[in-house]
């Protein structure tokens, strides 16, 4: 184990001491330690090549012209890569979706970047998660046997 020096800002500091209570971290070298993690493991899989699943979460306002028309027509112009999208209405102005995308992760993050640069879509965040994909045949239940596709997780580091 290495011992490193870093100078933080005093608002950084006590964000940083806020946090290590909250979470019941020991002290602060225990905190910054999966906070590295954590940022490194976001970063690895943001980069990753290969297949993913995805979660693609937005707020938009309904009321920018024609944007939830925009929005449809993205998903349906992507349906190869739309699994499955969950709308919800947060206030008169606001909608909330999530969509759950599956796909080539250059592709998942090249669609959720044009629906998060879309004009009225006020927050975006996309979670990616890369998997393995493979092509099985088995029964579910029953006696006959139908190939599919499976994700397996891959795993981090």
């Amino acid at each position: 184990m290495q011992r490193i020096t870093v100078t933080l800002d005093d608002d950084l500091v006590e964000e940083l001491d806020r946090f290590q209570r909250e979470k019941g971290y020991q002290n602060r070298s225990e905190t910054l330690r999966d906070l590295a993690r954590a940022g490194l493991s976001q970063r690895s899989a943001e980069h990753a090549q290969g297949a993913c699943v995805a979660a693609l979460v937005y707020v938009y306002d309904h009321e920018t012209r024609a944007l939830s028309k925009r929005l449809a027509n993205a998903q349906h112009d992507h349906h190869d890569l739309s699994v499955a999208t969950l709308h919800v209405h947060l206030d008169h102005e606001s909608c909330l979706e999530v969509a759950v995308l599956r796909g080539q992760s250059g592709e998942v993050r090249h669609f959720a970047e044009h629906v998060i640069a879309e004009r009225g879509v006020r927050h975006g965040q996309l979670t990616v998660i890369p998997v393995n994909v493979s092509h099985e045949s088995h029964p579910h239940g029953g006696a006959h046997s139908h190939p599919h596709s499976h994700a397996h997780v891959r795993e981090a580091g």
